[in-house]
């Protein structure tokens, strides 16, 4: 069974959400708090979304350098999956897990409402359940949102297809506004070169149940369950 860490800071409000998507899915989730320096044998690391430390300073900024974050960067370093879910990307790009920014929405409001995204990259750790260019509602809840980047990163982004998530084109048929921040490319998550790392501004542990509506964000979760790591073992973490 895999071990899944659910990072836990100060403010964070998807925590539980994000635990319970990764049990549905059969795996052992568990919390990991910001101050411990271990992550207890977790074979994947999810940061969910909220206000780590009331996104007082700049979203992600302080969480980057909580005590918990130097193990999950030696965990992405050594190839371990890491994801990250709104304040969760954030995070990621503050500790340049992830290239890019993610700055306040064009229209400087808080958006909260679902979007049409499409699945560009299907295989990472995170997407593989998915087929491309599948079309997902998932909902956003964020005010920091806009993913910015210098042009020739975009230009990597797109050549490398780092790009994850696309929010869905203007020109399309959408009931909702498909850019809901003003995201550089329309780009709603990417991930690094190996696809181990993403990140996300959706949240698709908020619609991972099909109590909820159809369940477009539980692939993420069957995803992550079917990744095995190289290990022959499974590590059983310490209560």
């Amino acid at each position: 069974m895999l071990n899944v860490a659910v990072v836990r800071f100060p403010g964070s409000n998807c925590d539980f959400d994000a635990l319970r998507a990764a049990e549905l899915v059969g795996t052992n989730a568990y919390f990991a708090w910001h101050r411990d320096a271990s992550l207890r044998g977790a074979d994947i690391v999810l940061l969910p979304g909220g206000f780590s430390y009331g996104d007082y300073l700049r979203s992600g900024a302080i969480a980057r350098f909580s005590p918990v974050m130097q193990a999950v960067q030696r965990h992405a370093a050594e190839g371990g999956p890491v994801l990250g879910i709104c304040n969760g990307f954030q995070i990621l790009c503050e500790a340049h897990l992830l290239p890019g920014a993610l700055l306040r929405n064009a229209g400087l409001s808080f958006v909260s409402k679902p979007v049409d995204v499409v699945v560009e990259r299907t295989d990472t750790v995170f997407t593989s359940a998915y087929a491309p260019g599948s079309r997902l509602r998932l909902p956003v809840a964020h005010g920091d949102g806009r993913f910015v980047a210098a042009a020739d990163t975009l230009r990597m982004l797109e050549a490398e297809g780092r790009v994850v998530l696309r929010y869905v084109a203007a020109t399309e048929s959408s009931p909702f506004q498909p850019n809901p921040n003003g995201s550089a490319n329309h780009i709603a998550g990417i991930c690094n070169a190996a696809g181990t790392v993403v990140g996300i501004m959706p949240h698709p542990e908020r619609i991972a149940e099909g109590v909820l509506g159809p369940p477009d964000g539980l692939g993420f979760f069957r995803s992550l369950a079917a990744w095995r790591p190289r290990a022959s073992t499974l590590n059983v973490p310490s209560r």
